[in-house]
């Protein structure tokens, strides 16, 4: 793991954004230059302008537009920023006959947020890593959690 993505987990990078974009998304062997090759694609971690820009390039849509509609719904992406449970995906029990391949994360967008005592909650704690999804069904969604030191 690279200094860069392993600080930004950590909170210390607050002006940066970090992108993964899944191999199954976007195929170009060009992106691993810029970022961290991992399992299933690559995660990048930019300053936020540079970041906003490369990422509307890839995905076609503005971050912050993103960012907004996913905010509405709100799932579990993973620590590492390189998957997630759709909250469409059918449960263990469930006997739809969705694939679980229908539900991949094609591509996350995520920002530091310093701790903030005065607005309390999860701000209190510590710092905030929010983070927005998009999955190969179509359902965007978000996850946010204070970083564990």
């Amino acid at each position: 793991m690279s200094d860069r993505r392993e600080e930004f987990l950590a909170g210390d990078r607050p002006d940066d954004v970090a992108l993964f974009l899944a191999e199954s998304f976007v195929d170009d062997d060009r992106l691993a230059e810029f970022g961290d090759q991992v399992d299933g694609g690559v995660l990048i971690v930019v300053d936020g302008e540079r970041g906003r820009n490369a990422f509307q390039a890839a995905t076609g849509t503005e971050a912050m537009q993103f960012a907004g509609s996913a905010m509405q719904v709100e799932g579990i992406i993973d620590g590492d920023l390189t998957g997630g449970t759709c909250p469409d995906e059918p449960s263990e029990g469930d006997s739809s006959e969705a694939a679980d391949d229908d539900h991949e994360v094609q591509f996350v967008f995520a920002f530091a947020e310093e701790q903030n005592e005065e607005v309390g909650g999860i701000y209190a704690e510590g710092d905030v890593i929010h983070a927005y999804a998009q999955c190969r069904c179509g359902t965007a969604y978000s996850d946010r959690w204070a970083v564990q030191e």
